[in-house]
């Protein structure tokens, strides 16, 4: 299915997804409460920069078992020891729906990928 709006993505999520995607979405709002949301690959994009690049965005996907957040391969490389307990797949870190999102880290891996992308 084609969402319109990010928030008509969420809300087609299951409801323990659903919750996730609403917090991983304020976290990354929280710290660039100016990213543009869209679409990248048919899910939820936040702009860290303006008219930002593919890499210039974190994405932030709904599946069954968890949900997924995409920040970049550099911060996922800086952040390897924190993320450890954490399943990963390619440029992914995933979070199970069972459990509760790890805010603080979160939160510092966003402020880390937009304070790169404007250093680069």
């Amino acid at each position: 299915m084609k969402y319109k709006t990010v928030d008509e993505y969420i809300q087609a999520q299951p409801d323990r997804a659903r919750i996730l995607l609403e917090e991983l979405r304020a976290m990354i709002l929280e710290v660039v409460p100016e990213a543009e949301e869209g679409f990248t690959y048919g899910v939820p994009a936040f702009s860290l920069v303006e008219n930002a690049k593919m890499e210039e965005k974190i994405l932030i996907a709904g599946f069954k078992n968890h949900v997924g957040i995409y920040p970049h391969q550099t911060v996922i490389e800086h952040f390897k020891e924190e993320l450890a307990p954490y399943k990963q797949g390619k440029g992914s870190i995933q979070f199970s729906l069972d459990g509760d999102l790890p805010k603080a880290l979160i939160l510092e891996m966003v402020a880390f990928r937009k304070e790169w992308i404007e250093k680069s």
